[in-house]
């Protein structure tokens, strides 16, 4: 729309008596009056431009005719501004065989200056790579435009990428919290099984079922972000209010777990943080089942109106845990925590137990 104005804009400007007999003069061609094929030349000049971005090379084929047209015959019009701007338009949005594009105007130039000097022209070569230098500056300002634009469209495909490469990290950190506590609780309790009555076993047996079913859901529901059809159910995502029921799970598969809770949580946790927070529970729980299965843990959680502080100890039988499994789980966990300028440490107490633990910032109001 923009480019329509333009060249309407030029064609009408060309019109306007003071500027109707004054333009380029590249042959110093005798001075023609403005007749109908002034009037053709100026058009051809100007509203060609509308077409600039979508068909560069189409603009400046006809621009050139109109162009070499006025100066032939001895015109004079405004409208010859419109060369220099289909030039601009074909460096800058010539998307294929721009070099030849090039070569076909240099080529035509050089065939209007003979023509030029036929029909009588008292122009010297000099006078002429004087004008080709202008419409070579033209053609430079135009690429060297595409040349940046180009270079920012790169910028934002690297960031787009960075991007899509954080997602994907984010994804299987995911995968990680929710699956490996699943099915580690899954393999504790049919170890179990081995070893109970029947009716027990078919107790255990039930509670792998429950497990496994829950571990499918969560892996449909994280999943779910891949598809760009499906719309992923962020509201179902876990927070501190889910504490009870994942402990409950944990208790189930063996475990002894307490949970202790100071204060109320604050009102402006924020949902990245509520998840994050029982990702940290959940991924304690989990070490405690692999590493030190049916040791007490205490989970400990202080509420502040600002803040909240996790804490996760099991009693000693835990000396693989900082060395075991592939170090993702407290690794992704730490670098989701710092995310919200928060900090988890995670080691052995004095006493021989192991804790993590965990402080979490609100959002700031």
């Amino acid at each position: 729309m923009r480019d329509a104005a333009l060249g309407v804009a030029l064609a009408l400007i060309a019109f306007v008596p003071p500027l109707a007999t004054h333009g380029t003069r590249l042959g110093e061609l005798p001075h023609r009056p403005v007749d109908a094929l002034a009037a053709f030349a100026v058009l051809a000049q100007s509203l060609p431009l509308a077409l600039r971005r979508p068909r560069p090379a189409v603009t400046l084929a006809v621009v050139a005719a109109g162009f070499s047209v006025q100066e032939l015959r001895g015109y004079a019009t405004f409208a010859s501004l419109g060369l220099l701007v289909a030039i601009y338009s074909a460096a800058a949005y010539q998307k294929r065989s721009r070099r030849w594009t090039a070569l076909a105007a240099t080529g035509g130039f050089a065939a209007l200056a003979v023509a030029l000097h036929h029909a009588g022209s008292v122009d010297q070569v000099a006078d002429y790579a004087a004008f080709y230098a202008a419409l070579a500056g033209a053609w430079l300002v135009g690429s060297y435009v595409r040349a940046m634009r180009s270079t920012i469209e790169m910028r934002r495909r690297v960031e787009a990428e960075a991007a899509r490469a954080d997602e994907r990290a984010r994804i299987a950190r995911e995968l990680h919290d929710v699956v490996t506590h699943h099915v580690t609780a899954m393999v504790v309790q049919a170890n179990a099984a081995q070893f109970l009555p029947p009716d027990p076993a078919r107790e255990s047996l039930t509670a792998i079922k429950d497990t496994g079913k829950r571990a499918l859901g969560d892996l449909r529901d994280l999943l779910g972000v891949l598809d760009p059809a499906r719309e992923a159910p962020r509201d179902r995502l876990p927070g501190l209010t889910a504490l009870p029921e994942l402990i409950e799970r944990t208790r189930a598969a063996g475990q002894p777990v307490a949970l202790i809770e100071e204060g109320s949580p604050p009102a402006t946790l924020g949902t990245g943080r509520d998840l994050t927070a029982y990702r940290v529970v959940q991924e304690s729980l989990t070490n405690a089942l692999k590493y030190a299965a049916g040791r007490p843990t205490v989970v400990r959680l202080g509420y502040r109106p600002s803040s909240v502080d996790i804490s996760v100890t099991t009693a000693p039988g835990l000396p693989r845990i900082a060395a075991a499994g592939s170090g993702r789980g407290l690794a992704g966990l730490r670098e989701r925590v710092e995310l919200f300028g928060g900090s988890l440490t995670a080691g052995p107490a004095g006493d021989g137990a192991f804790t993590v633990a965990a402080h979490l910032p609100a959002e700031a109001t």
